[in-house]
């Protein structure tokens, strides 16, 4: 003891600690050590990632990328009696829009479309603001009945729709009879595709209104109670404030439905056999596509068609929300 209080604390450092060289290189290795601990923890994450992701990823690749790519491989080409299935590269498409039965269809839809979607979204809208005012248990009845006919299959809701219209054991027309207003060929030429408006009608605004309902659950009560104050009705605050502040979920819906429009297939096709003189095979873009495929076994002429309407969808949306991105705020 009496050495230790002699030698004083430097001595008895070795009794308690070892002495230890913390140099420039043991500093290093340390940062070293530590960076290869972030890197291996980071690869690890990649890893785990990439595992979780392969799945998926090997689905996608398998049930959407290799059909496409087989579908636009079978549009350059062209298949003839004579000289066998060869490359054409860009004929098809050339053919596609020079044909009369494509236009035809295409300015079908667009018929269509013009006269049913500012229809069905209007519902939609007025639906949605109805609901925005009623009480909640309401709102929820409300709310079910215009949604369900969306959660029918829309091959089902056309199978019935076209049981409705029949000229022969219809309902429609059994009622229109008892009526003394006569029969209304709701499958002919003349009223087809105001039949089949009504069918899409029916089926697509619940959804739409829901979409609509709950972009004005997310608007501000302030600006409600701000309006109620400044002396605003029901009607003024829903032109002036509810409609302009949900624009955008207007125009998101309103390209979801062009698009859908533009690819209009199923009604059509379910009413085909019992309106056949009607429903021509070409339609509808899609319908013919399909025709030619299945029926006429022309797969590359209609996977042309295929793609070829795919780019007039994606043009026709992308100048759709260019003209309107200022208005509705979307970028």
């Amino acid at each position: 003891m009496s050495l230790l209080r002699q030698q004083g604390p430097a001595a008895a450092v070795p009794l308690t600690q070892p002495v230890t060289d913390d140099g420039p290189a043991h500093a290093a290795g340390r940062k070293a050590g530590r960076r290869s601990g972030k890197l291996s923890g980071r690869t690890r994450h990649k890893t785990m990632g990439l595992l979780l992701v392969t799945p998926f990823g090997l689905l996608f690749a398998a049930f959407l990328v290799a059909p496409l790519a087989y579908a636009f491989w079978l549009s350059l080409r062209t298949s003839t009696l004579v000289g066998g299935d060869h490359f054409s590269w860009f004929a098809n498409y050339e053919q596609t829009f020079t044909d009369p039965h494509f236009l035809s269809g295409v300015r079908r839809v667009v018929v269509f479309g013009v006269v049913q979607i500012p229809l069905m979204l209007g519902l939609a809208l007025l639906g949605a603001l109805i609901i925005d005012e009623v009480t909640s248990r309401l709102a929820k009845v409300f709310r079910m009945t215009l949604f369900m006919p969306y959660a029918v299959p829309a091959v089902i809701g056309a199978l019935m729709w076209g049981f409705l219209y029949s000229p022969t054991f219809g309902p429609v027309n059994s009622l229109s009879n008892a009526l003394g207003l006569g029969k209304f060929d709701l499958l002919g030429h003349s009223l087809m595709l105001t039949s089949l408006g009504n069918i899409v009608t029916w089926q697509w605004t619940g959804y739409n209104m829901i979409v609509l309902y709950a972009a004005l659950q997310g608007l501000p009560r302030e600006v409600y109670e701000a309006a109620k104050l400044d002396g605003a009705g029901q009607i003024q605050t829903a032109l002036r404030i509810k409609i302009p502040m949900v624009s955008s979920a207007l125009v998101l819906t309103l390209m979801f439905t062009i698009i859908g429009t533009l690819q209009f297939f199923t009604e059509p096709r379910v009413l085909e056999p019992t309106a056949s003189s009607v429903i021509s095979p070409d339609y509808t873009p899609n319908l013919y596509a399909y025709n030619l495929a299945f029926q006429y076994s022309e797969f590359n002429y209609s996977a042309a068609i295929s793609f070829s309407l795919g780019a007039v969808v994606f043009i026709g949306s992308y100048l759709f929300l260019f003209a309107t991105r200022k208005r509705s705020g979307l970028k």
